[in-house]
């Protein structure tokens, strides 16, 4: 418990104390009065002056309000016992609501524990203690066993084990030595390493994640919109109903010469107001949704917003893109064609597809292993979804797939092979292909089995691949819906098209890497960035991020969604079952003030407590 808490539990400890001694004391008169005012005001006070305030800023209909109308009007009817009731059990509520929500926030909370306080540099042999702020780009940093990494970097000495759970919600250590990128917020387990840092302190893994985290309860869904404006007009009509309660009604009854029981009326009317604080679905609901949130961030799972939590629920087209989400994205050069000498066409791929971020071009750099030498490349050209021209020591060479040979008029060797197919030309002389093979993720075909399972309608796979090979990692992980030989714009074009066509109430997300694929994420209903630890450009384009390349995480995800929206529901549904039932008996005289409490703080904590079962959510 924090200290207002404790506060907090100690004014309802003193003024139940006191409520149970005055009862038995039986003091009446003036003194009476006087002296059940005192545990009153211990337990109320500042629900008196939320309301005061409330009324100066002429923003008056709220749960102090309700609570300071109903008391008062109690104590002037010399209820004593069940005003000071009421405050008491109000007081519970909140206090119970405050600490389910502190609960709630422990996994986020948690996560602050993966922004460091501090960075260790060396200076003349001696670790000097400074804030991350001030760690400049480039700056050599020591990270002792125990330490977190303050800062995202790349180590130039040492080897050690980490710990990533932080980022991940993965248990598995991760070996690390020199040139391995590390990123902020994981935990050096074993070795002393040191890292040369690559960003600063604000721009680094852990505090993109926190920021992230933080920020997602600004983001409102349809259900708390819904239940904000319920409560702005529900609560102005319930006071005005109890006011026609207890006066229209005695009024009425006045005119008509029938028997006037002013107390009585206005009883019914003050109990009307306790029933009627929307309480159970203010907090409930907010609260919900923000232990979905939690519960998803502790398991590397990070969503933006309540809104995209209520719209994972209902996601019914799926689109995924196979680099990197249904394959590994790991290539490997498997086969060498038509080639009079295997090293010398390697050379010649390396050389070309030197300056490429894709990650074929990369794999077939690494397979080379050689250093590269740039002199002997210039004017290189990348065509898109084709692959590359350039100048290769005054002479042309291409290095690509079969548009690109067929734009330059080169006569090629077409390959039956399943693969990548990457051929090599210079100087309009054919000299050969490369296949290469990307690798399925062991865990695809379960992965898309199960978002089968729990409602997702519809799976398309998009690939820049020839049919060939998209139809085989189809047929492998079961996706009936491809499109291959894409261009990056290709992908946009389909998602558009399908987003045109679908129903309105049917969710449309798209699967990706979150780089390449980041206008493809933005128009979708919701935008989801697979293996995303330590990107940028991902987490700042998705709508949810999973921080590794697990695709289960997906399906864990959505069911998280689908079961806070569940628990969204059952807390709307009971809370206005309970609530329209006693204003009934209430109105028609049939409740007392005990009941009304009931129907007010039971209802609430019941409610919350149903939220909080978010939080141990674990279920796959």
């Amino acid at each position: 418990m924090n200290k207002k808490q404790k506060r907090m539990l100690i004014r309802i400890i003193l003024s139940a104390i006191l409520l149970i001694i005055f009862n038995m004391l039986q003091i009446e008169g003036m003194l009476g009065f006087v002296l059940n005012l005192v545990p009153y005001f211990i337990i109320g006070y500042d629900v008196l002056i939320g309301a005061f305030k409330g009324i100066v800023d002429k923003q008056p209909f709220d749960e102090n309000f309700l609570m300071a109308i109903a008391t008062v009007g109690a104590i002037f009817l010399k209820d004593f016992n069940e005003a000071i009731a009421v405050m008491l059990f109000y007081q519970i509520g909140e206090l119970f609501q405050s600490y389910a929500i502190g609960k709630s926030r422990k996994s986020i909370t948690a996560l602050m524990d993966i922004r460091p306080d501090y960075a260790n540099i060396e200076e003349d042999g001696k670790f000097v203690i400074v804030d991350p702020y001030e760690v400049e780009i480039g700056t050599v940093i020591t990270i002792l066993p125990g330490e977190k990494v303050p800062i995202d970097g790349v180590i130039v000495e040492g080897q050690s084990v980490l710990d990533v759970v932080a980022l991940t919600g993965e248990s598995m250590p991760k070996e690390v030595g020199i040139n391995d990128e590390i990123l902020s917020g994981s935990v050096n387990i074993s070795g002393l390493i040191k890292v040369q840092t690559t960003k600063e302190f604000d721009e680094s893994t852990a505090s993109k994640i926190l920021d992230l985290v933080e920020n997602a309860s600004n983001l409102k869904s349809k259900s708390e919109d819904f239940i904000s404006k319920f409560a702005r007009i529900y609560t102005p009509i319930v006071v005005y109903s109890a006011l026609a309660l207890a006066v229209i009604v005695p009024l009425i009854n006045y005119l008509t010469s029938s028997p006037v029981d002013l107390s009585k009326w206005v009883y019914r009317a003050l109990t009307f107001l306790v029933i009627s604080c929307p309480c159970a679905l203010v907090i409930s609901i907010p609260l919900s949704f923000f232990a979905g949130i939690g519960a998803a961030s502790s398991q590397g799972i990070l969503i933006k917003g309540s809104n995209y939590l209520e719209t994972l629920a209902n996601i019914k087209l799926l689109m995924l893109d196979k680099t990197g989400t249904l394959t590994k994205g790991v290539f490997a050069v498997n086969a060498i064609h038509h080639s009079e000498d295997d090293d010398y066409i390697i050379k010649l791929a390396a050389y070309g597809e030197y300056y490429s971020n894709h990650p074929i071009a990369k794999c077939i750099v690494k397979e080379y292993g050689k250093e590269i030498d740039e002199t002997r490349i210039s004017d290189v050209k990348e065509i898109a979804g084709k692959g590359i021209v350039c100048n290769y020591q005054g002479k042309q060479l291409a290095v690509g797939n079969d548009k690109l040979m067929s734009q330059l008029e080169i006569d090629y060797e077409s390959c039956e092979s399943i693969g990548t197919i990457v051929h090599v030309s210079l100087e309009d002389e054919y000299l050969g292909h490369l296949v290469i093979n990307d690798v399925i993720k062991e865990n695809t075909e379960e992965a898309i089995e199960k978002l089968k399972e729990i409602g997702v309608k519809d799976i398309y796979m998009l690939t820049g691949d020839n049919e060939k090979v998209a139809k085989d990692v189809a047929e492998k992980v079961k996706i009936e819906n491809i499109h291959y030989q894409l261009l990056p714009n290709d992908k946009l074009e389909i998602v558009k098209k399908i987003i045109e066509e679908k129903p309105e109430n049917q969710k449309l997300a798209f699967v990706g890497d979150g780089i390449n694929d980041a206008p493809a994420l933005s128009i979708s209903d919701i935008g989801i960035a697979m293996g995303a630890l330590g990107s940028d450009a991902a987490i700042e384009a998705a709508d949810v991020v999973l921080m590794d390349d697990d695709l289960l995480k997906l399906v864990k995800a959505i069911k998280l969604s689908k079961k806070t929206l569940g628990i969204v529901y059952q807390n709307i549904i009971f809370a206005i079952v309970v609530k329209v039932g006693s204003l009934i008996l209430g109105a028609l005289g049939f409740a007392d003030m005990w009941l009304a409490i009931f129907a007010d703080v039971g209802v609430m904590v019941i409610a919350v407590l149903n939220a909080m079962r978010i939080l141990f959510f674990k279920n796959m």
